[in-house]
């Protein structure tokens, strides 16, 4: 059983990822750390659906705390997957955006991706299969007013992810970035009326959890053994 890290799993895109990786066969690893109780529920819905699951409580900021985590579950077998989904908003026009809601958008998504990531890849190198996959936005390709932070930080994962593709492919390590556009979420709820969707939206309506999740999970298989350093929307054809 190959086991998969979802990090930023207690949020709606999370659970949705979780399950649908746990549905494929894989041991997945829940990491929260604001909202544990809700990750705890997600591994409960896992389990009860006969899939395997466990919980991690840690910061992703933090690189001690990180390490101190991961570092002992590789050291005899890799997490072949690795889902880089934790990200917040804390939107301002820059103008009046304080420093420290550009900091910690960008450390959250950006510095959690280098924390996550490195202490993972050697033992990934030495069983020569991984998949790293990181949840990006539209805001990354486009930008949005009010979100330079959150467009940085998710830009940032795009070119991070296409510079670590090419410095694994040989090794059969895939990396690629999922760009989802307005998804069905508690992030999204109250922001954007039927009205406005339609407007941004040529679909005409929010993306579902279910949308994004079922990409990852295809990326995360055997099926997409040739698809590396790519950036995919899932956005309703907003770009």
């Amino acid at each position: 059983m190959k086991r998969a890290l979802v990090t930023g799993g207690s949020g709606t895109l999370g659970h949705a990822m979780a399950m649908a990786l746990a549905e494929s066969g894989h041991h997945v690893y829940v990491q929260a750390h604001h909202n544990p109780a809700k990750a705890a529920s997600i591994i409960a819905n896992i389990k009860d659906k006969g899939g395997s699951a466990s919980l991690l409580i840690f910061d992703v900021t933090d690189e001690k705390s990180s390490r101190e985590v991961l570092e002992p579950l590789v050291e005899s077998t890799a997490i072949q997957v690795v889902v880089h989904n934790a990200g917040i908003h804390l939107d301002a026009p820059l103008v009046g955006m304080t420093r420290d809601q550009w900091d910690r958008v960008i450390d959250v998504s950006l510095h959690g991706f280098y924390n996550i990531t490195q202490p993972l890849l050697m033992p990934m190198i030495r069983s020569r299969w991984g998949r790293i996959i990181s949840i990006a936005s539209v805001a990354a390709l486009t930008g949005n007013r009010g979100q330079a932070n959150y467009a940085a930080a998710k830009a940032g994962l795009v070119g991070a992810s296409k510079s670590l593709a090419l410095e694994l492919a040989s090794r059969n390590i895939l990396v690629n970035v999922v760009a989802p556009g307005i998804i069905e979420s508690a992030m999204a709820e109250g922001h954007f009326t039927a009205e406005r969707l339609k407007a941004l939206v040529p679909m005409q309506r929010a993306g579902h959890p279910e949308d994004v999740a079922h990409l990852v999970a295809f990326l995360a298989s055997d099926k997409a053994a040739y698809i590396t350093g790519q950036v995919i929307s899932v956005n309703g054809g907003m770009i």
